[in-house]
């Protein structure tokens, strides 16, 4: 029996990917951990953690006004960006380290590094290739961009969490949970937002009692709906402002100015780009990685978790 350098190859640092490497480790088994960039994947840099660090903040405005009518008097309230996202930053860092002391506890290595699968048992990365039993694809998933004139002038949620400055005027397109999310967040902070839907209603796939309420309250803070309508264009006019074309559902076109573009639009399998497909792991028609009930693929010796398997993108699923 051909010996192998590693028992198990895990090919993404993120919530399910730490978590299984650490567990064979714990058991056993020799395990290497390949991550291209921070440990933790999207919760940790660019999804649950930060987005709940952003809502905190945006939040005081509400208690702010609260305060006055159970007898705070508060002088003019300030709020600074930089300071958010600097704060923000340490403490993604931190955690970054908590997920690297967790594994080194188990006895798991971690290479970072662009991870390319060659065959069953082969990985290579960056130059270095790199053999085991076992792999495990947990790469989780990416933002997803319509193909629109103008795209590369857009924003992802990834971008939300990095942006040097607040725009004055933001445009949400999406009006699933990660839209309105960020829209409440940057309302909160005192950006003027718009929110486009295809649809005539938020959060599609929710309690539609919970849905309209939602919406009425949203619509109360100040936040402005554009229903049933889909962006076409988006143009540069300057470093500042976009002129944004919207089709309504008579497909009539009307232009909006604004300072940035977020698209909340859903999110993609991170499956195309590492090698999958030339060794004859079968994908899916979104890019998911088709697995068994034991999250096997079409190569017996290639399993795969996570948001990349197009399944329930959550946390607690990838740990589960």
């Amino acid at each position: 029996m051909k010996k192998f350098q590693y028992d198990l190859c895990v090919i993404g640092g993120g919530s399910g990917g730490v978590r299984a490497a650490r567990m064979a480790a714990q058991r056993g088994q020799k395990v290497l951990l390949v991550e291209k960039q921070h440990l933790g994947g999207t919760c940790v840099n660019v999804g649950c953690v930060p987005k709940k660090l952003f809502v905190y903040a945006s939040s005081y405005a509400h208690e702010f006004h609260d305060a006055k009518g159970y007898g705070w008097s508060l002088g003019p309230a300030k709020f600074d960006w930089q300071t958010l996202v600097h704060n923000k930053n340490k403490e993604i860092s931190r955690l970054n380290d908590i997920y690297r002391s967790l594994l080194d506890k188990a006895g798991v290595e971690v290479k970072f590094g662009e991870g390319q699968v060659l065959g069953p048992h082969t990985v290579a990365v960056d130059s270095q290739k790199i053999e085991a039993k076992t792999l495990l694809v947990a790469t989780g998933g990416k933002a997803f961009l319509p193909n629109i004139p103008g795209r590369e002038h857009a924003l992802t949620s990834n971008d939300m969490f990095y942006l040097k400055q607040l725009p004055k005027k933001l445009m949400v397109v999406g009006g699933g949970y990660i839209g309105l999310e960020f829209a409440s967040i940057m309302h909160g902070l005192g950006v003027d937002v718009t929110v486009v839907i295809r649809g005539a209603d938020v959060l599609s796939h929710f309690d539609s009692d919970v849905r309209k309420f939602l919406y009425s309250q949203l619509v109360e803070k100040g936040i402005t709906f554009l229903s049933q309508s889909s962006i076409k264009k988006i143009e540069k006019i300057s470093s500042s402002e976009l002129a944004v074309s919207i089709a309504n559902s008579q497909n009539e076109i009307s232009v909006s100015k604004v300072s940035s573009v977020l698209f909340a639009t859903g999110r993609a399998p991170l499956s195309k780009e590492i090698g999958l497909e030339s060794v004859g792991v079968q994908l899916g028609q979104k890019g998911e990685i088709l697995v068994d009930e034991y999250f096997q693929t079409s190569v017996p010796s290639i399993y795969a978790l996570g948001d990349v398997i197009g399944r329930v993108a959550l946390t607690p699923v990838a740990l589960a």
